[in-house]
């Protein structure tokens, strides 16, 4: 009896893994979604590349601060009718951003709606990266804890895989309101998974406003917010706008290939950085990024060299997630909810940073000129990393 049971429990704690690496999948390919598909939206609601890029932007500052407010809002509820009631929100947003041609005879209110849309989807974004990655230690025995957290943690990687490039191709291939209502319709579906398949889940204890603080006064924990403000922000000041990057050279039917070539190198890069020590990772992620975007004008002037240095891209900033949760849980060992809240608050930031100032720079100085932020910005990461000696590895 004792075994049937530890085996029912070892069965249904990977059940709710799997169906939380789904989750945070859909998540990420529905905040990403305008990378793929940027110059049609563009296009449809007639406005530049850059405000459509906004559209990353409201994500990226929602859930910035929904990250860390949610868990000091949501204090004793339990986190499986949380992480249940995200999706449900994350499908509604996604339904209204697909149904912006209903107001096609008003353009404002068309582009006003799909930015209510994409803040709303924000909420939901921020809480579900922040509480799937703290749960999964719950959901399975605890020798399994590492391995659950890195399938969960995949998701990501998936998600530039499979979930951008199948953007990409809906978007071609019908509309890219059509890809929008794809993600509603997977956000509903894994709302009823993860009531059925994640046991209840109340707090360990509430988060309280000090515990936050107290994470933020730690020296190597400020590095390593100023190193994901830096790489993130160059990162998605130039990816945001990879579509019309690549479009001055390749062909759009093949924009989707191009982009899971990216998505395959990041999801390697994830697992050879992965293996690496937090801060000789970061120096390889920060190195790889700015001389990529070094060689990109005269490189990438071809398609061939642009899907060299896309998959050279992917690589290098493959294991940025995986490598500042290492050196977050480094820093702060003792408090992986808080640390894990200001991270992610501060890397969704970064994300609406870098998408907001790349689309300020494509619009006055064209869109080709995007490509030095991240050399800038990945530059002054790396001087970081080598004058921060207390850190080694």
């Amino acid at each position: 009896m004792t075994t049937i049971c530890a085996d029912t429990t070892r069965t249904h704690g990977w059940a709710a893994s799997v169906t939380m690496a789904a989750t945070v999948f859909t998540v990420v390919t529905a905040e990403m979604l305008p990378v793929g598909l940027l110059t049609p939206m563009s296009d449809s609601l007639h406005v530049t590349e850059g405000a459509a890029g906004l559209a990353l932007t409201a994500t990226g500052v929602t859930s910035a601060v929904a990250a860390p407010v949610l868990p000091l809002l949501l204090g004793k509820v339990d986190r499986r009718a949380v992480l249940g009631g995200l999706m449900v929100l994350l499908a509604a947003s996604a339904f209204a951003a697909a149904v912006t041609s209903a107001f096609a005879a008003a353009v404002t209110s068309a582009f006003v709606v799909l930015m209510v849309a994409r803040v709303v989807m924000g909420v939901s974004i921020g809480g579900v990266w922040l509480f799937t990655v703290s749960l999964a230690r719950r959901v399975v025995p605890e020798h399994a804890a590492g391995p659950a957290t890195s399938l969960i943690f995949s998701g990501i990687g998936v998600a530039s895989v499979l979930g951008i490039p199948a953007g990409a191709y809906v978007g071609e291939l019908a509309g890219w309101r059509w890809a929008f209502a794809g993600v509603g319709v997977l956000a509903l579906i894994l709302a009823v998974a993860l009531s059925i398949h994640l046991p209840s889940l109340p707090p360990e204890r509430a988060v309280r406003l000090s515990d936050v603080r107290e994470v933020i006064e730690l020296r190597q924990v400020r590095v390593g917010l100023v190193l994901v403000a830096l790489i993130v922000t160059g990162h998605f000041a130039a990816y945001t706008y990879v579509r019309p990057l690549l479009e001055a050279h390749v062909a759009p039917a093949l924009i989707g290939a191009f982009l899971l070539a990216y998505g395959v190198a990041g999801v390697l890069g994830n697992f050879l950085t992965g293996a690496l020590r937090p801060r000789r990772a970061l120096i390889v992620i920060a190195t790889g990024i700015a001389l990529t975007a070094l060689a990109m004008p005269t490189i990438g002037s071809s398609a061939a060299g642009s899907l060299v240095l896309l998959v050279i891209w992917g690589l290098a900033y493959g294991g940025t997630t995986v490598s500042t949760q290492a050196w977050a849980h480094a820093a702060a060992p003792s408090a992986p909810e808080s640390s894990s809240a200001v991270l992610v608050g501060v890397y969704n930031g970064s994300i609406a940073l870098g998408a907001f100032t790349g689309g300020q720079v494509a619009d006055h100085f064209g869109t080709a000129t995007v490509t030095w932020l991240p050399a800038v910005l990945a530059t002054s990461a790396l001087v970081v990393l080598l004058a921060n000696r207390r850190q080694r590895g």
